[in-house]
Order: C-alpha cells, then structure tokens, then sequence
C-alpha cells in the first residue's frame, strides 16, 4: 500500500526512492511484522486464554511429559503470525503484483482451514479436529486454483537443479504437482510442528533462502549469471517472505520454552503453504526438498511408520514424527529443537548452493 502511494511521488520527492528498493521494504517489512506481533501479542494470547479454558488438547499418545508440561496452553497463535504478516505485506509490496496475490491466497486459505480444526479441538476438548480426507480437499481446491493462476501467468513448467536455464514443460500434470507441493509443504510443517519453537525457526531459515531465491530469480541479470529459470516479477515475493520472517520472529518471542501459545494449525498449516507456494511461483521445486529437508524428514518417518506397522506389525521408531522417537529416547526438548534447528541451517546451505552448481 505504501508502495503503491509513495514509490510514484519519487521522481518529486528524491527521498521516496528508498519505497523502489526492495531490499528497503523487505527489511522495513520484517522490522514492520515483528513490531505488531511484539504490540498485539500479550492481548492476543490473553484473548485466547479467555476463549480456551482448557488450552489445546493433548494427545494421550504423545509423550507423558506433554500432559505435564503442555496442558492449558492456548492454540491458535497462528493469528499473530498471520495478523503480523498481513499488515506488513500490504503496506509495503507492491499489491499491483499478481504473484504477491497468489501466496496470500494460499496463506490465509490454508490458515482457515487450519482455524476450522483448531476450533472443532479446542470446542470438543480433542485432539480429533477436522476430518483429513475433508481436509486435504479443501487444500488441494486451494492451491490448484491458485497453481491454475500461477501456470497462467509464467507457464507450468518444473526447473531442472545442476542444468543451466533447463525446464521440463508439465503441461496437465502441472495443476496436480503443483497441489502436492503446496498441500504437502502445508502438512510436512503441520507434522513438525510438535515441539516448542521446533517448526517456527526452521520456517524462518526456509523462508530466508526462499526470500532470497525469490530477489535472484526475480532479477534477469542476477538469474542470467546464476544460469537459473528467470521469473518476472517474482522478486517482490522478497517483502512477503520478509514479513514472514518478522511475524515468526515476533512469534517466537511467545513462544519460546515454555510456550505462552501454540500457533497451531491456524499457524503451522498458513506457512507450509506459504513455504510451497513459494517454490511453485520461483520453480523451485526440487530445492524446497533440500531447504525444507527437515520437514521432509518429519513426513516421511510417519510414512514410514504407518506402512511398517500396517505390513509387519511393528514400528521402526519408537513414535513418529521423528522428534517424538528422540523424545522417547529420553532426550531433552531443547536438545531436540536445537539440533534440529542446526540440521534446518545446514540444509538450506546445501539447497542455496544448488543455484550456482549449474
């Protein structure tokens, strides 16, 4: 919004040049969404509290120190997230950009339907919240729509990692794969998020390398030199990921062992499909699955888990998601989250130096 009023004054007024750099706006939306979620987080978590009496309902599966630990703490915290990124991302991108659109549409959608089964929770006093078949259709509605507009507007086509400026043109399988990358992006965060602070800043890192994808890809000088697939326009999903960056910062400050809040599904659903969105707009694709390793690794020790015990009656981990094995292995929550939060690091390198080994 303030783009959009200011950066055409600047041929008058020389100082409005700074609302043209999108270097400026992302670090003014990142400074503009933890500023919010530091101001409205006490009074939202304090509204949620009075609306949940009994806090988010813990499984009685999960590990007996939850029942301890975690019990009374209110969900939906996710609200602060989105609440902080959305004011951020309108006042300072530039809100005439299509690309911008298509990653708000799929943050708040899949926010909602994470607020839907976060309410049924929290009213029924049970883990069990919306159906998952019902879930994953509203999701898949959501990003196919939003896939269809995407592969409209830059072609659907799947960037190839190692190979210079090389796409393979999906053509009708372009909708479906987009949908398992955003829907499986959504719930892989879903998944991870288990633990205090354990989804949040892995997000932040993933989100990081994304932003910065985002400002390369963007770029036809800096794509041309990478020899990466170049996406006009694409750069000012940089804001987005900025304010993203900032309201999960500004999260986490309540967040933090001992939690005040969980963001929930509300939360953890919003940025998963933020997380893939992102990646189907700068067709990056294969590397989401090396950035966001982590959660991949979460995903994939439930498939694993399910399978293995449906086939031969026994688990290969002691519980999935993987950080609920650790901590029936007797390690401490913060070793979990901390180590984890290494391994995000890690992997984001190695994805981020995919675009120069070409």
């Amino acid at each position: 919004m303030l783009y959009n009023l200011l950066a055409p004054l600047a041929s008058d007024y020389g100082f409005l040049n700074l609302f043209r750099y999108l270097t400026f706006r992302t670090g003014a939306a990142v400074l503009t969404a933890l500023f919010i979620c530091f101001v409205m987080g006490p009074s939202i978590i304090r509204w949620l509290k009075s609306k949940q009496k009994k806090g988010q309902p813990i499984r009685t599966d999960g590990p007996e120190s939850h029942i301890i630990t975690k019990a009374g703490t209110p969900t939906m915290g996710g609200f602060m997230i989105l609440l902080g990124l959305g004011i951020s991302t309108f006042l300072w991108s530039d809100l005439s950009n299509p690309y911008v659109w298509a990653v708000i549409v799929v943050t708040v959608g899949f926010g909602l339907i994470g607020f839907a089964d976060d309410y049924l929770k929290v009213t029924k006093v049970s883990p069990d919240g919306v159906p998952g078949r019902l879930k994953l259709l509203a999701e898949a509605i959501i990003a196919g729509a939003v896939a269809w507009w995407v592969g409209d507007l830059g072609g659907g086509t799947l960037a190839v990692p190692f190979v210079k400026e090389t796409a393979i043109p999906l053509g009708y399988f372009y909708i479906p794969f987009a949908i398992f990358v955003i829907a499986g992006a959504g719930n892989a965060v879903n998944l991870t998020d288990g633990l205090d602070g354990l989804a949040t800043v892995p997000v932040i890192i993933a989100v990081g390398a994304f932003g910065f994808i985002a400002y390369m890809v963007g770029n036809a000088v800096y794509s041309q030199y990478l020899g990466i697939l170049h996406v006009p326009g694409s750069g000012e999903l940089a804001i987005f990921c900025g304010a993203l960056i900032g309201a999960c910062l500004g999260f986490l400050w309540f967040n933090a062992p001992p939690a005040m809040v969980f963001m929930g599904d509300t939360g953890s659903l919003a940025l998963g499909g933020a997380l893939g969105t992102l990646a189907v707009i700068t067709k990056h694709e294969v590397a989401l699955v090396i950035i966001g390793g982590l959660f991949v690794l979460e995903t994939v020790s439930v498939i694993v888990q399910v399978a293995s015990f449906k086939l031969t009656g026994k688990r290969v981990f002691r519980m999935a998601p993987l950080h609920h094995h650790y901590e029936k292995k007797g390690w401490a929550e913060s070793t979990i989250v901390i180590r984890f939060w290494i391994i995000a690091v890690v992997l984001a390198l190695i994805g981020l130096a995919t675009l120069k080994l070409r």
